[in-house]
């Protein structure tokens, strides 16, 4: 990484080599005869925590008394074992007189440079910051997007008119795993050895702030990036204890760290899947909006739920629920959804229960029997709440699956469920239309699943949820709707080779279908305009991306050696109200001839450049024959003299002989 230069005098405590080293002091001060057996005793409590070296506990003595000293140090294997063994063993109490102080031996060098003469910290005048939305303001309104190839990582522009990119910013080695935007699109994220940093600018990218943390392996940014989550796990030395987890919750801006949480990974590995070595990640999920109020840990038999003002529980207190194994957040109010199974051979049946943050009340709870497993989906206005129950059949031998739908902004909540036409086809994915009321399920069990489209408003009821309709028999196993909605690409990855289908719900038929061959990945751009797809380095060959118009026409495609990663810049939500949207929705063709007149010029431009590529052709080829005429010229005399004078340079001109 060319980031050696990160830490400056202050952060170098893992590098002076006693990172590693405690001091143990308030031991009993005791003679020669006792040493023995105070040394056996602090052994005992200290290599339960880790492994002391060898010849790695010290304890000094008085040259004249012959006494202990009353301290100690002790030297781990690893500076992780060492912190551990401070966090637990200070303020040990060994006996009433002997309650053990223990420090790092690195925090004494750090106090000894605390000058001693207070000195009033120097201020700086105040430096305007960069426009970091700038990028927004792009004349052609364009969306920037990162990849990362190889050991390059470059920030480009989606120029679709040019069918082309655009390069904004490119390094090499400018992560050491991978990169990740933040939620708003202001930073963009990269991993280190020593930590995480923040890159942004108006016009390219500049290091913002660095988060120290060694051997970080995952991050999280709050929805409305006021802070930022960073995860690492470490190896005990003993290989019977479980791996210790440091997160540290930082202040995007200043870098501060608001609070961290350490302790061995089965604190952390409660519910969820995914994630590193057992842990669900994010471990600390954020509640909905932009305030980032309130994140939430699932712990066993509650959820642990904090608020940002102190970093403390609600309350002091968690959620207290018996045998919880999942939650989520609205995505845009303080309501969690929480899910309990079914216990007690189904005495006491599953239940889910929507719950309001910070008063802790119960919104509305619904019973459910015979489940076998459910899942949440919100809908991005957090209007909906789609609870996926899988049902034990009354023979218990197979299950089938059903929908409990919530609809949260009405009164009461309102629950409805929902079964599919074959209540025992399996589903194979669910998604919400963003922002909209329609939700689309892949079903079934055959080799070409079915795709039904259903909506919560149907045309004479509105409380009621209907089915708009179904396609037979289709090579699709993923949903990936347009952040606009209206569009849906009904895509076949993995076993179906990348088949894509391009469906138009308002109208519900197909605008196009298409296929790129071993897709991994799929992103709609943040406007719903383009789509790209990907292949990953998962596959050997072939690796690169594809960028999509929304109906489904290629616009270019560009293949990279190991490729790894497509992100699209995310955009900040729009400042116009939904009325002011469908107003300009209403008017478009108005607003569009502006536009219409700049497309009609890029074509202009596009076929000029065009006919200015067949002129150069042309002019090439006349300059080429031209070269050759004149050479003949100049050869002429010359073959005037190898043909005994005769000048013809006619093949025709000539008498045949015979000659014997």
């Amino acid at each position: 990484s060319d980031d050696e230069d990160v830490y400056h005098d202050d952060q170098l405590e893992f590098d002076s080599g006693f990172g590693n080293v405690i001091v143990v002091d308030n031991l009993p001060v005791v003679p020669r005869e006792k040493f023995e057996k105070l040394e056996g005793v602090i052994r005992k409590i200290y290599s339960q925590i880790g492994v002391i070296k060898e010849d790695g506990l010290w304890m000094p003595v008085d040259p004249e008394t012959k006494k202990t000293l009353g301290y100690c140090f002790i030297e781990y294997n690893t500076p992780q074992e060492a912190e551990l063994a401070k966090e637990k063993t200070n303020g040990y109490k060994l006996d009433r007189a002997h309650i053990f102080a223990v420090n790092m031996f690195d925090d004494f060098d750090k106090y000894m440079r605390v000058p001693d003469e207070w000195a009033p910290p120097e201020i700086k005048p105040y430096t305007p910051g960069e426009n970091l939305q700038k990028w927004l303001t792009d004349e052609k309104a364009r969306d920037q997007f990162v990849i990362r190839a190889g050991t390059d990582t470059e920030v480009l522009w989606n120029d679709a008119r040019q069918s082309k990119t655009e390069l904004v910013y490119k390094r090499s080695y400018w992560t050491e795993s991978f990169v990740q935007w933040s939620p708003l699109g202001t930073y963009l994220a990269t991993v280190h050895r020593q930590g995480a940093a923040v890159w942004g600018g108006a016009n390219t990218f500049n290091r913002l702030m660095r988060y120290a943390h060694p051997q970080v392996k995952l991050i999280d940014f709050s929805p409305g990036e006021k802070f930022l989550v960073t995860y690492s796990s470490h190896e005990p030395s003993n290989p019977h204890d479980a791996n210790r987890v440091v997160i540290n919750i930082f202040d995007v801006r200043t870098g501060k760290v608001m609070r961290d949480f350490k302790g061995s990974a089965d604190e952390f590995t409660i519910g969820g899947a995914g994630g590193v070595a057992g842990v669900s990640w994010p471990v600390f999920r954020w509640g909905g909006g932009k305030e980032d109020k309130y994140f939430a840990k699932l712990g066993k038999n509650m959820i642990s739920v904090y608020e940002t003002e102190t970093f403390s529980l609600i309350d002091k207190k968690s959620l207290k629920v018996e045998n919880i194994v999942d939650f989520s957040w609205s995505p845009t109010d303080p309501i969690l959804a929480l899910f309990v199974p079914e216990l007690g051979g189904g005495n006491q049946p599953a239940r889910v229960s929507l719950v309001q943050i910070p008063s802790k009340v119960e919104l509305r709870q619904k019973n459910l029997f015979s489940v076998s497993d459910c899942k949440m989906y919100w809908q991005s206005n957090g209007e909906y709440l789609a609870v996926k129950a899988d049902r034990y059949t009354k023979t218990k031998k197979s299950t089938y699956t059903g929908f409990e739908l919530f609809r949260i902004k009405e009164r009461d909540i309102p629950i409805e469920v929902l079964e599919l036409d074959n209540k025992n086809d399996k589903i194979i994915a669910f998604a919400w239309e963003p922002k909209g009321h329609r939700f689309a399920v892949i079903h079934g069990d055959n080799p070409r699943p079915d795709i039904s489209f259903y909506s919560m408003k149907s045309s004479h009821n509105l409380g009621r949820v209907s089915k708009l309709t179904t396609l037979k028999g289709k090579q699709a196993n993923a949903l990936f709707w347009s952040p606009g909605g209206r569009f849906i690409v009904l895509a076949g990855l993995k076993g179906f080779n990348g088949q894509l289908e391009f469906f138009n719900v308002d109208e519900l038929e197909t605008m196009a279908t298409a296929e790129h061959f071993m897709a991994t990945d799929i992103e709609w751009d943040p406007t719903g305009r383009y789509v790209a797809t990907a292949v990953t380095s998962v596959h050997e060959m072939e690796n690169g991306f594809n960028i999509w118009s929304f109906h489904g026409k290629l616009l270019y495609r560009i293949l990279k050696d190991h490729f790894f990663q497509f992100l699209w810049r995310p955009r900040p939500p729009s400042f116009l109200s939904a009325e002011k949207e469908e107003e300009i929705l209403k008017y478009l063709k108005k607003y569009s001839k502006k536009y219409d007149a700049e497309d009609q010029d890029v074509s202009m431009l596009l076929s000029e450049q065009d006919r200015e590529k067949r002129r150069m052709l042309k002019e090439e080829w006349e300059k080429w024959i031209s070269e050759w005429r004149r050479a003949s010229e100049e050869e002429k005399l010359e073959r005037q003299k190898l043909r005994d004078g005769e000048a013809s340079d006619e093949e025709e001109e000539y008498e045949a002989k015979e000659v014997e």
